[in-house]
């Protein structure tokens, strides 16, 4: 064995350029693993919590839960079921049961305790199809279209909610039920035309009125 480290090292110093390249090959590798080594440190490698499973319970608690498993909650949305308990989780991201790192954000969709409200625009002296899209596009579902009598056919009159007409600027709750008011135009026959006959005209020049 001595022998042989004695022909490597002769064999080494005779080519220096090799015996370099093998010098920083060694080094380079320490280096990797001692990067390595404090990177499974610093990153926690392989230690992870398992989520909680937090729906149904309040904001608090939630949180409270979150935090005996060294996660943070996280509000990230609320919805509004009118079927579901104000202020209880419905939704969070990651699941119940998935591995996640130490202080972990939980985001969290709670039921709101009031409808999200929204503010509408002027909807008037435009097509149906428009109205129809921006109240849809506010997220409102509940849509009702009614036909009032108007020479202007398939022209928004008024939009009402609650029997009364909305103007621009007014807020309303996202699950408002909307009235759509659209002319449905004159059709034939609707008009009234007054016929005045010469024996009209001839009694009123009698009567001194031209």
């Amino acid at each position: 064995m001595k022998k042989f480290f004695c022909i490597i090292g002769r064999f080494l110093k005779n080519h220096p350029i090799i015996a370099h390249l093998i010098y920083i090959m060694i080094t380079g590798f320490v280096v990797m693993w001692i990067t390595l080594m404090w990177l499974e440190h610093w990153t926690g490698h392989g230690d992870f919590r398992e989520v909680p499973d937090i729906k149904g319970l309040s904001y608090n608690e939630a949180a409270t839960v979150l935090a005996a498993s060294d996660l943070q909650a996280v509000l990230s949305d609320s919805v509004f079921n009118t079927k579901v308990t104000p202020g209880q989780v419905v939704e969070q991201i990651p699941k119940a049961g998935s591995k996640v790192k130490p202080e972990r954000a939980v985001y969290v969709i709670i039921n709101a305790y009031s409808p999200r409200t929204v503010t509408v625009p002027n909807m008037t002296d435009i097509s149906l199809r428009q109205a129809r899209s921006i109240i849809e596009g506010l997220g409102i579902k509940n849509i009702r279209v009614v036909e009032v009598p108007s020479e202007y056919k398939g022209l928004v009159m008024a939009v009402k909610y609650n029997g009364l007409p909305l103007s621009s600027g007014m807020r309303i709750p996202i699950t408002a039920a909307i009235t759509i008011e659209v002319g449905k135009g004159i059709e034939q026959g609707d008009s009234t035309i007054i016929e005045t006959t010469n024996e009209e005209v001839e009694s009123g020049d009698d009567l001194g009125l031209f």
